[in-house]
């Protein structure tokens, strides 16, 4: 008998020291996890922003991807909501609280089950010219039920962050791959309007025609929006020669106008386009797929035997998209003009 209050006194010690241990744990947890995303911010923040895309890169989703997800009136933006119900990930909400465009989001997750907890959520956006830095965070405080959890199973960060990292991973990759997609399209022979337009010009070698090109567009570009030139339709290039022997190209950067232009400054020029005959070729994606587009082109003239080159006749390169205004590069779309007889 005595021995057995012994046992139930060293047990209520063991209980008391425990439930001391328990309740001096910290009350609050915040931690979060970062990553560099080569990718520019708008889209990495407009696949965070709307819960439907949440699925693609959720760590949780992962594990159980039977899960049932349920999305509210609104998807992203401010009051955007979805929940989920499953035997792994329990029962719980998300809804968005705040949004700064490209900078911040700021979000609140409700578990239901198997426990109850509110927590807040944040995701940072840090623009770079090496990409963007997405950091996402977590903060909350810790009833003394999850007290006892954690301190048998490990941190809330212990627990949580590496399913942080692995979402990002995710993101990185899925925004890459969907930065990467494109295709190639022919569209037959067209009637091209030909019309005027104004220009500069350079020659280069070809390793060098990103480069020159990225400097060129922007000025003829600045000049029709100072002098306040009408433009009549995308800007495009215009290749007047091109030799891969001896790694050398000939082109102008040009923009369309309604009339014919006096020029003010002697390195832009004007010059006329007449209709042409030409066969239309589009790329919708980056323009790293450019040459794949021209070649592609260039085999269906020879294969086709009714086409035959123009000599000496324009081969135009036609930008129907602003990268500046669309981020995402699968977006892109450039018309390619080979004029054909």
């Amino acid at each position: 008998m005595k021995a057995l209050k012994y046992i139930l006194f060293l047990l209520l010690i063991v209980i008391i020291g425990l439930a001391v241990y328990i309740a001096v744990q910290p009350s609050a947890f915040n931690f979060s996890r970062s990553k560099l995303i080569k990718a520019p911010t708008p889209i990495i923040f407009n696949k965070i922003n709307d819960f439907k895309n949440w699925p693609s890169f959720s760590p949780w989703i992962e594990q159980e991807p039977t899960a049932t997800l349920s999305y509210g009136d609104k998807t992203s933006g401010v009051d955007g909501s979805y929940s989920w119900r499953g035997e792994i990930l329990g029962e719980g909400t998300m809804k968005t609280i705040a949004v700064d465009p490209n900078k911040s989001i700021s979000q609140q997750i409700q578990f239901i089950k198997p426990f109850e907890s509110i927590s807040d959520i944040s995701w940072d956006f840090e623009t770079s010219d090496q990409g963007t830095k997405v950091t996402w965070a977590m903060k909350g405080k810790q009833d003394f039920m999850t007290k006892m959890y954690t301190a048998f199973a490990g941190s809330i960060e212990e627990n949580t962050a590496p399913d942080f990292d692995r979402g990002l991973f995710k993101l990185d990759s899925i925004i890459n791959t969907d930065m990467r997609k494109y295709n190639v399209e022919n569209k037959g022979v067209t009637q091209h309007g030909g019309g005027y337009y104004i220009y500069n010009t350079a020659s280069c070698k070809i390793s060098g025609l990103e480069a020159k090109m990225k400097q060129m567009l922007p000025k003829i570009g600045m000049y029709a929006v100072n002098n306040k030139v009408n433009m009549a339709g995308a800007p495009f290039t215009y290749y007047h020669k091109w030799d891969e022997e001896n790694n050398s190209v000939m082109f102008s950067c040009c923009i369309p106008t309604n009339e014919k232009i006096v020029s003010t400054d002697s390195d832009v020029l004007t010059g006329q386009l007449k209709p042409f005959k030409a066969l239309k070729t589009t790329l919708n994606g980056d323009y790293k797929n450019l040459k794949e587009a021209w070649e592609s082109a260039f085999k269906t003239i020879e294969t086709e035997g009714e086409l035959t080159l123009e000599e000496n006749g324009p081969m135009l390169e036609t930008y129907l998209t602003d990268p500046s205004l669309t981020p995402n590069p699968a977006d892109w779309v450039t018309d390619i003009y080979i004029a054909v007889k």
